[in-house]
């Protein structure tokens, strides 16, 4: 059993994720708590998702929030009272709420801040620091220093490539997209930050992506390799749990072996595949 609940510890910001199947415990953050994206991909379970930025963040309230979650794992008895005793690990502290964090202008400081807790609770180097974004705000000097720092402390991008980016209207995440500057953005991530992409594949009233939509995928992700981005490999992934958008009613999960096909196509681009259907 996974316990997801942004609001599972009674905070604004920071909420923990228990995960048997990782085998361990995520401490997340969510910079966007009034629910709203700059995205509005088809699978989202963010229920009542909106259209715009993060509110201004209380990084006050964001660092307490931190302090006393990291307190309760390192020192208290989180562990012992709310975690399977197989998954009793501390593996990550993830961006990872209900909107793209990177729109937030405390983005930077929140970043600034987790890293000074991690220190105080020994845990910089040992753990993971995970951002997970649509890579939409890549251009700005401010994300791509914060993600600097994040590099220098176990630090990964979980950078959304759900379907090779064409010029114009984007049917899985509801933006226009450019390809070009899709290439940019990823290419700023993994020159500051490792940099791993993540996909999700799903049946969509009945059907799966075809080979065309999948070949062009694989070409998308083979041309930025031989620009020279560097990537640690793909995090693919489908329907876990259900999506919260109109669309939910023509979405389901991609059978098992077809997953373990396209699973079996990007590996053969000499890249790390990581299969989570």
């Amino acid at each position: 059993m996974d316990d997801h609940a942004r609001d599972a510890a009674g905070f604004t910001y920071v909420y923990p994720v228990v995960s048997r199947r990782a085998g361990g415990v995520s401490v997340g953050i969510n910079l966007n708590p009034n629910n709203a994206c700059n995205w509005r991909c088809v699978y989202c379970q963010v229920p009542s998702l909106t259209r715009g930025g993060p509110p201004p963040i209380d990084l006050a309230q964001l660092e307490h929030e931190l302090d006393t979650m990291l307190h309760d794992i390192v020192e208290g008895d989180f562990m012992a009272t709310r975690v399977p005793e197989a998954a009793r690990r501390l593996n990550d502290v993830a961006f990872s709420g209900n909107g793209e964090p990177t729109m937030s202008p405390e983005f930077p400081d929140a970043v600034a801040r987790m890293r000074g807790l991690l220190a105080r609770y020994d845990l910089l180097g040992r753990i993971k620091v995970v951002v997970i974004t649509n890579g939409s705000q890549m251009y700005r000097e401010r994300v791509q220093q914060a993600l600097g720092v994040l590099r220098d402390m176990n630090g990964e991008v979980w950078f959304k490539l759900d379907r090779a980016p064409r010029d114009g209207y984007s049917e899985v995440n509801q933006v226009q997209l450019n390809r070009q500057a899709v290439s940019r953005h990823l290419a700023a991530a993994a020159r500051n930050c490792r940099t791993w992409l993540q996909t999700c594949m799903f049946m969509r009233e009945g059907k799966l992506p075809d080979d065309a939509e999948i070949q062009a995928y694989l070409d998308f992700v083979s041309e930025q390799m031989a620009n020279g981005v560097k990537l640690e490999g793909v995090l693919l992934y489908g329907l876990a749990r259900p999506s919260m958008q109109i669309e939910a009613p023509l979405l389901a999960a991609a059978p098992g072996d077809w997953m373990q096909s396209v699973a079996d196509r990007i590996a053969a681009l000499g890249l790390a595949v990581r299969l989570s259907a």
